[in-house]
């Protein structure tokens, strides 16, 4: 199925050659005043100069090639030289069949689908998940959903941080306890007490004799873990078995899956070659002891520093180990592109580590390296988002008390004659979820915003929770309806024409593969949530407005139960996309 948009344009661009112009000029977009007019053409102001002549001449030009068109109901040339336009509601229905009759709604596959990996984890294993992890976990989800639904083949990827100093830690904190077996709970007690002793400072606000002594000893002990010590190893598998399990069970709840549960130890055998390789390419260099690569480029604005490779004392960076996993992805995996979604003040350790695999041809020319750096979730105060002592909350806590905002709400509504416990739990955790990701994801992701439980749950205005009662209103009316309405052209032509609210519900529909695809080439999810919150309160209008069920004319009745059938499978696609689910009722 082509998209609306496209149409239109070939449409126009046609009526601008045929008036003897280019056919380019004949770019169409929506209208940003709806008041005048559905659609827009601005090429003949564009033209203007190039033609020697006034644009409303040659808007008027173009206007008497299109007036007869079938797909408008309007075209107009209004000054200095805009061509207005509003669109048939026959092309409109014939429009809304295809979507209907194509299957998911008419979203265009990829004509060259590409394997792309999207590193979006990020965890540190032996440290539970906290809120600064969310960010990077639902962005990373939904980029990965989208790109599947537009038949590509997505690998996520998890990126444990699993061969650092905290694992130094841990072994030096054990052997002070004479402790030489442990559990879950042992370690979230252990790591926070290792890390506090490694950074305990005296009045002058240095460093203890006794924390310079626990950390060399901790760098030690990750030294002997890096080089295969076997009691180290032994500690650390079992670290890791921990980790996995209470990291897995607490991104299953967040509805956020990894194809790949690769870390940091895993690529440690390609650092040695790729070094080496570094070096006989003659790209890497010694600089105070340190191995470095140069990334500045002709026409950077500003100075990059060169990236270090190899510290001074022979041990790897990030750098190191993200170049390392670009060697493995690309030996075992072999993708088109990878995007990387991690927090915007990294942007300078991505650009650098991308400019040293080009240049060490670790990916070819083509690969497409994307970095989308997103902002801080913070609270009320405008800092960071903390709990109410000041420490950083656990994942997993925030996720139970936005539930729990949504379980006092549905209880405040809804008495155990109508919804029993059980159900209203299960409802509370559906829509939580909603609430906590759709109120991360309306958000560009650059941009840092303020979580508010308050707003986030309300049943009202841009949020999950609204989204998620439009999608169960019009499967109550579906139910209601009682059979399957099959949307025929002229069944839809006609509950189009009959009013101006469905026209509008229509025509926010139309753009549904408009604003995927372009969700998907500019990374930015947040498009998918400003669609469905126009699509949902188009439709809402048109349930306050219109009799939908008391309509008497069956004909007219299945039109409308046609539409908003369509309208309810867009919504369900839309929100798998961005990572969660409806409910049956709310």
């Amino acid at each position: 199925m082509v998209k609306l948009i496209d149409l239109l344009n070939d449409i126009c661009g046609d009526a601008f050659a045929k008036a003897g112009y280019e056919a380019g000029f004949g770019r169409v977009n929506v209208s940003n005043r709806p008041d005048l007019c559905e659609y827009q053409c601005n090429g003949a102001m564009a033209l203007a100069k190039q033609a020697h002549k006034k644009p409303i001449d040659i808007a008027n030009e173009v206007v008497a090639v299109l007036k007869d068109h079938e797909a408008f109901s309007k075209v107009e040339a209004c000054m200095p030289g805009f061509i207005n336009m509003d669109l048939s509601e026959r092309f409109l229905a014939s429009y809304m069949f295809g979507m209907q009759e194509s299957g998911n709604a008419g979203l265009i596959l990829t004509d060259e689908p590409k394997k792309v990996i999207v590193d979006y984890g990020g965890a540190n294993a032996a440290k539970p998940l906290h809120v600064g992890h969310l960010r990077s976990a639902v962005i990373g989800e939904s980029l990965k959903r989208i790109g599947k639904a537009l038949g590509n083949e997505m690998i996520g990827d998890v990126h444990l941080g699993d061969w650092g100093l905290q694992m130094g830690l841990i072994i030096e904190e054990l052997k002070d306890r004479n402790q030489t077996e442990f559990g879950l709970k042992d370690l979230e007690e252990i790591y926070p007490a290792a890390s506090a002793k490694s950074k305990a400072k005296d009045d002058e606000g240095k460093l203890t004799p006794e924390a310079e002594a626990f950390k060399a000893r901790a760098l030690h002990a990750t030294s002997l873990l890096q080089s295969g010590d076997p009691e180290c190893t032994r500690i650390w598998k079992r670290i890791m078995e921990l980790s996995l399990e209470d990291l897995k069970k607490n991104y299953d709840s967040l509805d956020v899956h990894f194809e790949l549960w690769k870390g940091e130890s895993d690529v440690q055998k390609y650092i040695p070659d790729m070094i080496d390789d570094f070096i006989k390419k003659g790209i890497a260099y010694e600089s105070q002891g340190a191995l470095v690569v140069d990334v500045q480029e002709e026409g950077d604005s500003k100075e990059l520093p060169p990236c270090i490779v190899r510290k001074s004392d022979g041990s790897a960076l990030y750098a190191t180990t993200d170049l390392a996993t670009l060697v493995e992805r690309e030996m075992l995996y072999h993708p088109d592109a990878y995007i990387y979604v991690a927090d915007k003040r990294q942007d300078l350790h991505y650009q650098s580590f991308f400019r040293v695999a080009r240049k060490a041809g670790i990916v070819k020319p083509d690969t497409g390296l994307d970095f989308l750096g997103f902002g801080t979730m913070n609270g009320k105060d405008g800092k960071p988002f903390k709990t109410r002592s000041g420490g950083v909350m656990r994942l997993e806590i925030l996720v139970n008390d936005i539930s729990e905002a949504v379980y006092e709400k549905i209880r405040a509504t809804r008495g155990d004659d109508e919804i029993s416990e059980a159900e209203a739990a299960e409802i509370s955790r559906i829509v939580g979820l909603a609430a906590l990701k759709y109120g991360d994801l309306s958000n560009q992701a650059s941009k840092d915003y303020v979580f508010d439980i308050d707003r986030f749950t309300s049943f009202e205005g841009n949020t999950g929770p609204y989204i998620l009662y439009t999608i169960v209103r019009i499967g109550s009316i579906m139910q209601r309806y009682g059979k399957i309405a099959e949307g025929t052209e002229q069944r839809l032509c006609a509950a189009i024409q009959s009013s101006p609210d469905v026209k509008a519900l229509a025509l926010v529909l139309s753009r549904y593969n408009e604003v995927i695809l372009s969700a998907w080439e500019q990374l930015a999810p947040h498009k998918i949530c400003q669609f469905i919150y126009e699509l949902s309160n188009a439709f809402n209008t048109f349930y306050h407005n219109v009799r939908i069920l008391a309509q008497e004319d069956e004909e007219l009745k299945a039109g409308y139960i046609a539409l908003l059938c369509l309208t309810r499978e867009v919504l369900l696609s839309c929100i798998d996309m961005l990572g969660f689910s409806a409910p049956a009722k709310m």
